[in-house]
């Protein structure tokens, strides 16, 4: 296998686990159990974490392109969006439809562009 192929199949993984926590968690109902919460919030916190010390290896073998900074900003940005939606999502007080919808659409569009961003940092 190839680094690409482990990186991808590596972080596709953390992301399942991120899915099937986070339905596992949205079935149990409001208000959240306070482990399958934590457990959702911590491996979201592995997948990030992972994801940026890949991005740190990669700039330190070599300075990111253009191309590559713009895939991780557009990344993060959608990390970011996608955990405070899910932080707005958990209060108890009810939220707008937009925001439950983004915390819905986000973890694919995050999937996708995390994808695309590991195929750029280590494709040559």
């Amino acid at each position: 296998m190839t680094t690409i192929q482990v990186k991808l199949i590596e972080t596709g993984l953390f992301l399942l686990f991120m899915f099937l926590s986070g339905f596992w968690l949205s079935r149990a109902g409001k208000p959240y159990p306070g482990g399958k919460f934590n457990l959702h919030k911590f491996i979201g916190l592995g997948t990030g974490a992972f994801l940026i010390v890949m991005v740190y290896r990669t700039a330190q073998a070599a300075p990111l392109s253009a191309g590559q900074v713009a895939a991780v900003t557009i990344t993060a940005l959608l990390f970011i969006t996608n955990v405070i939606a899910g932080g707005l999502v958990s209060l108890s007080k009810p939220m707008p439809g937009a925001v439950k919808l983004i915390h819905k659409v986000f973890p694919y569009l995050c999937a996708i562009a995390a994808g695309v961003t590991i195929y750029f940092l280590l494709s040559p």
